[in-house]
């Protein structure tokens, strides 16, 4: 698929002038990308408002170093981005696969690894830098005639509408639309605009990531090793073919964040080849380090009369498993079948029954997923000796269980309740 030339920012309506759209998507991260390009293709006109000022640059992107922040995209989601056209340019771009997987607490014997096997699929996901998925998304939207991208838009207000909204832009400018959709992120303008409130807490944790060079293969595995100080994963990368390169994501206390920030790189590598019991021999710390702070939020509800939330506006989750964006672009297919469904039969999409359908579906399963992570972080976080035992009494019988493997591996790369259309009729080829 071939982009079309990018917009011609020249040709902008000035400042006051209003401007229509059947749905406004207030975001153009992966979820907010993946929603209108879904609309898009089915001809519904939508408007994409996005706070940077330009797109990615394509060229660049998935050269050189990976970027730092990375995302463990199950076979679902690349089935959906395989539909949308944007999983071709990614694999001839960067993405690394994974076959197997490795648990392990550094405080005891318990151990557990699963493999696609197991499950019954080629891959157990991809490890994918977030800008290439991003890019892989901006192409598709720039070759949508119906899809209209307002970058270096800012929301300043929102206002009911009779059936429908009207955006203030900081601009001057207003949009009005049967129905809006907040993909902004955790800290979700719009979220805030409408009046819904989150359930949050602070997880305690801070996310350290970088990336490394490991002596030895990782051979497709990732790794988690979950140590007193908190989660440490090895996520692996593919550059150029070689097998010598891992994202790392740490989690632990803000105070122990702030050290390994301050460590040089030679130390902070051989901290992280100890902390996984040098499995990967010695590891080189090839980019500068940063993090994050890690929130568990879960908005109180996720449509209101034309308006609806997804991904970290809706929800944000502890990276254990690597499950963030793989719920927001669950959202996103999930709320774009209820939309197209409602199209074809005339129906307004605003219409609060409609986005209702959405709400059910998904919110159940996020939630079930936010207090999954929440309990693994809770119990591998526990320093009482019985509960040690019993970590390690749990890995170890897991591990002997082949049936109960299979069906863990599979809640966590497969169907969970019923799947939009955008992800059904998984291959069980090598989707790579």
């Amino acid at each position: 698929m071939e982009p079309k030339a990018e917009p011609d920012e020249s040709r902008e309506p000035p400042a006051g002038i209003e401007e229509h759209a059947e749905v406004v998507v207030v975001g153009g991260g992966m979820v907010g990308s993946a929603l209108a390009c879904l609309l898009g293709e089915a001809g519904i006109e939508v408007a994409l408002v996005d706070a940077r000022e330009s797109l990615l640059d394509h060229e660049a992107v998935g050269r050189g170093l990976p970027g730092l922040r990375v995302s463990a995209l199950t076979p679902l989601s690349q089935q959906l981005l395989e539909g949308l056209g944007a999983w071709e340019w990614m694999a001839a771009r960067r993405v690394s696969p994974y076959r197997f997987m490795q648990v392990w607490d550094a405080e005891g014997s318990g151990e557990v690894s699963f493999s696609a096997e197991q499950a019954g699929v080629a891959k157990l996901g991809h490890i994918v830098e977030n800008d290439v998925t991003q890019a892989a998304l901006e192409r598709c939207l720039m070759a949508l005639p119906s899809v209209r991208l307002l970058l270096g838009a800012r929301v300043a207000g929102l206002t009911s509408a009779g059936e429908g909204w009207c955006l203030q832009l900081a601009d001057g400018r207003r949009l009005m639309t049967p129905l809006v959709v907040a993909a902004d992120g955790a800290h979700s303008a719009l979220r805030e605009l409408a009046g819904i409130e989150t359930r949050q807490r602070d997880t305690g944790h801070r996310a350290v990531v970088t990336t490394v060079m490991v002596a030895r293969p990782h051979g497709e595995v990732a790794r988690q090793a979950f140590l007193p100080t908190g989660p440490l994963a090895f996520l692996p990368l593919q550059l150029a073919g070689a097998r010598d390169h891992c994202s790392i994501v740490w989690s632990t206390s803000p105070e122990e964040a702030e050290r390994l920030l301050g460590l040089a790189p030679e130390a902070l590598g051989e901290e992280l080849a100890a902390a996984i019991d040098h499995r990967l021999g010695e590891v080189a710390v090839v980019d500068r380090a940063m993090a994050f702070p890690l929130v568990q939020r879960h908005a109180q509800r996720y449509v209101l009369p034309g308006l609806a939330l997804v991904g970290d506006a809706a929800h944000t989750i502890h990276p254990l498993a690597g499950q963030g964006v793989n719920l927001g672009l669950m959202d996103a297919a999930v709320l774009a079948e209820e939309l197209l469904v409602a199209h074809r039969r005339g129906a307004a999409l605003g219409d609060e029954r409609i986005l209702a359908r959405y709400a059910r579906r998904r919110r159940g399963d996020n939630a079930a997923m936010l207090a999954l992570m929440d309990g693994f972080r809770l119990l591998f976080g526990a320093r009482h000796p019985a509960l040690t035992l019993a970590r390690n009494l749990g890995l170890s019988a897991v591990e002997r269980f082949t049936p109960l493997k299979r069906l863990i591996i599979q809640q966590a790369t497969g169907p969970r309740g019923r799947l939009p259309l955008a992800c059904r009729a998984l291959s069980r080829r090598d989707a790579g």
